[in-house]
């Protein structure tokens, strides 16, 4: 699948909002009997947003996530029943996690061009269902709303159905909004 294009805002009424890259992160988690590893990107994600104040459901965004950034640690354990050992970051396991992506060329496997389509994954949200999609209704300069947010995810250039539980905290200076934080309430589960 190639890029995923914004959605357009579904209201005149839409503001408009960029991710604060040097602010976010992304985790990601991959446990199994054995070993689980886990991962940090921060500061990986971009993107754009379209908020309707007035109702949430017609809100809109797309993100985009520089999996380059994402750097792996693995914690081991010698059987079912024992501990888990120390984290600690696998240089190895962080190049085979490159390669896995495709976001490293190599000559006859992966063109330069496939890598850095590779390299970015993206999540184009364009559905959102919430009980509380009028934020102006509420009061206050902090507003928390939770949300199911819906759309394509595009990875490894193929693109799939998603969706997420979110907490949107609004934070408002006056009756102007300041900021928005995004934080997902669960792990958004994909197959890789």
């Amino acid at each position: 699948a190639s890029a995923l294009e914004a959605p357009k805002p579904a209201t005149a009424g839409g503001i408009a909002l960029s991710v604060d890259s040097p602010k976010s992160s992304l985790t990601f988690l991959m446990d199994s009997a054995l070993e689980k590893i886990d991962g940090d990107a921060p500061g990986s994600l971009s993107g754009e947003l379209s908020v309707d104040l007035d109702d949430l459901t017609k809100s809109s965004a797309l993100v985009k996530v520089d999996l380059d950034k994402l750097v792996l640690y693995q914690q081991r354990r010698p059987d079912e029943s024992g501990n888990y050992g120390e984290r600690k970051k696998n240089d190895r396991q962080n190049e085979h996690a490159r390669d896995w992506f495709q976001i490293v060329p190599h000559e006859g496997e992966v063109t330069a061009e496939q890598a850095a389509e590779n390299r970015i994954a993206e999540l184009r949200i364009d559905t959102i269902e919430t009980h509380t999609p009028n934020v102006r209704s509420q009061s206050g300069p902090e507003r928390k709303v939770t949300a199911t947010v819906s759309g394509d995810l595009r990875l490894h250039g193929r693109k799939a159905r998603q969706s997420m539980t979110v907490e949107l905290t609004f934070r408002f200076a006056g009756e102007k909004l300041d900021s928005l934080d995004v934080r997902s309430v669960c792990p958004l589960a994909v197959s890789l």
